[in-house]
Parts: structure tokens; sequence; C-alpha cells
């Protein structure tokens, strides 16, 4: 099966991301109203692509991003240092009262019947205050570059974020890199920024430079203005809805060579069905099904595009870089916050139907 993609063999970096650092706080299983202590995770839907790469595949990526100089940015610079991954700063001070602020995300994870809660403070957020020209495309990808990856979370933060976005992959494309976007739609990010309609139109410009789209079937409608499948899926893991929508998609950014996605079937907070599917270049990959037990399920998706990702990246055949993919988000969403603690022996071992019995 041909990808597509001209890849290139080597590169200074193997993985660029642009987007915004954020920090998470997790009461568990606690509601927040109720909470009295919260782990503070890292996080960021871009971010989390370049350090589970690092951390997990033993990649070499940098993540472009806004720190803000105060003691919350001196705790994400060391979780994003601690990752492996190289940071390029747009370096903002904070006036001690009111920001520039690195945004919060505040996410209890449920339990069984009751479902995780994420809300946000975003209020004058360093990452939403970045422009076009604020960073050395040139200087960063001298030494090579493979793959640049942004995503929709991004696009919302500004008037601004969209520009850096288009800028970023247009020096990534003359770099000769991939590029990617994870649409990650999110409503309410995206109903503060302007709805729907604003989300189609400032997604549509950054699409036109978009290789390998991440995004399920929502993503598609909502993200890109396109009509809903015509026959309707039997189940969340089914994947013919998601093919069903592909051909829009490609009729409207015909350059757009890979688009895949996570299938959830969300049983409780707990427990979930899982696959995933690609379409590439024309034919369809569908990874296998399994049964969640899951203990923090926030990452999960970033997990599947970075598996995959780095599937593509080492050379792998398309399904085998989707079962990669697959295997890493599930070992994601056993782990506790956004980022991941496996290593590429237990995805390779899990891809190829591993077991959960004890390792003596």
């Amino acid at each position: 099966m041909n990808t597509g993609l001209s890849i290139p063999s080597k590169g200074a970096l193997d993985f660029v991301s642009l987007g915004a650092l954020v920090h998470r706080l997790d009461p568990g299983v606690v509601p927040f109203r109720k909470a009295q202590e919260c782990r503070i995770h890292v996080s960021g839907g871009e971010f989390n692509c370049a350090a589970n790469l690092a951390d997990g595949f033993g990649m070499k990526t940098g993540i472009v991003t806004a720190i803000v100089d105060y003691p919350v940015g001196e705790l994400i610079d060391r979780a994003v240092r601690a990752m492996g991954v190289k940071p390029f700063y747009k370096r903002f001070g904070h006036n001690g009262v009111n920001g520039p602020n690195m945004a919060t995300v505040y996410s209890d994870r449920g339990f069984g019947v009751r479902p995780p809660v994420v809300f946000y403070n975003r209020a004058n957020e360093a990452a939403g205050l970045l422009k076009a020209g604020d960073f050395d495309w040139r200087e960063i990808f001298s030494g090579g570059v493979r793959w640049f990856h942004s995503g929709g979370i991004f696009a919302a933060l500004s008037g601004t974020t969209p520009d850096v976005i288009v800028e970023g992959m247009q020096a990534a494309k003359a770099a000769g890199a991939v590029v990617s976007l994870d649409l990650n739609y999110r409503a309410k990010l995206w109903n503060v920024a302007g709805g729907e309609a604003r989300a189609v139109a400032v997604l549509d410009r950054i699409l036109r430079h978009v290789d390998v789209l991440v995004g399920n079937e929502e993503d598609l409608q909502k993200g890109l203005g396109i009509p809903g499948p015509e026959v309707a899926a039997k189940s969340k893991l089914d994947p013919g809805a998601f093919f069903g929508m592909i051909d829009n998609v490609i009729k409207k950014h015909p350059q757009i060579k890979i688009v895949a996605t996570t299938l959830r079937e969300v049983r409780s907070t707990n427990r979930h069905g899982w696959s995933a599917v690609a379409w590439v270049n024309g034919e369809t990959c569908i990874a296998p099904t399994a049964e969640l037990d899951v203990y923090d399920r926030i990452g999960g998706g970033d997990g599947f595009a970075s598996g995959f990702f780095y599937g593509l990246l080492a050379g792998e055949k398309p399904e085998e870089a989707l079962k990669l993919g697959w295997a890493h988000g599930a070992l994601l969403t056993s782990f506790p916050g956004d980022v991941t603690m496996a290593s590429l022996s237990e995805v390779r071992a899990f891809a190829q139907g591993g077991s959960a019995r004890v390792q003596r």
C-alpha cells in the first residue's frame, strides 16, 4: 500500500509540533466541587504527540510554543525537557497579577456511570498571543525536519494563532517535511472563538497545507463543514460511517493523502471498546478491536496519533503503523496523565496481540 507521502529519511528533528502548553489539574475520581487535592499533568494536544514520540519511541522531537517566565511556566518547562522534547519558545513576562498566563485545564476522571468533566481557564493565555513572525522557522528547521504537526485546539485560541500555523506549515513544506493536523474539535473553545462557521473558515485555510489528517466523524463534520454519512453507523466501532465521509473530505482537500481516527464505544467511564481506522491514499485499513479498562482517558487520541506517526516515520506498512497507533493509544489510557509511560517494546507487543499476563 503506497502512502503517497514523501517522508525525508533523515533530519536533525524527526518531528516538530506547534501548539499551546497547558497544565491539567486532576483530582482523580473526585468531582472538582469536592476536591481537596490535585495532581498536575503537563499537556497540550500538539505537545503530547512530540512528548510521546520522544519518550516512548526514541525520536528527536521539538515543540514550538509560548512560555511565561513565572513558576507555572518553570514547572511546565521542566516537564517538557524531562520528556526529551526540544523547546522553541516565544517568552513572555508575567505581571504578577493577571498574566499572560499558561492555560489551566481542569479534568476529573469520573468513574463508572459518572463521565469525566473537562473545563478550562485560558484567560489571557500566552499561546493565544502568538502571531506570525514570532518564530525563526528557517533556524528551527535548519538541520532538517521530517514531520510537522499542529492542531485545531491551537487554531481556536485567537485570531492570530491560525496565521502561525499556516506560516509554520509553509516553512515545513519548504524544508521538505510531511505536514499533519489533528482537528481535535473542541466545541467549548470554538464557541468562544466564533462557533462552527468560524471553525470551518479557519480550518479550511489551514487544511490546504495538510498531508495527513486526524479526526473522527464529528471533527470532520464540524471542522470541515461536510455532511454526515448517508448511512448511520451500527455502533461507534463501525468504520463504515467514517469511510463514508472520506470522498467529501478529499473532494474539498484533494492533496490530503491520509485520514485516520480512533473508534471508541464508551460502555462506561472505565470500560471502552477501542479500534482505529485509516484511509491511506485511496485504500482502507482497520485495526483490531479491544476492550479497554480505562484508568485515564485523556490523551488517548494523541497516543493513537503519535503511535501512527511513528509507524509511518519508521517506514512501517500503513496497516502496521495503524496497529502501532491503536496499541499505543490503548496503553496510554492505562496511565495517569496525558503523555506516555509506555516503551516501544510494550507497544509492539500489544500491537502483535500481547496479553496482560504478568511478565516475570
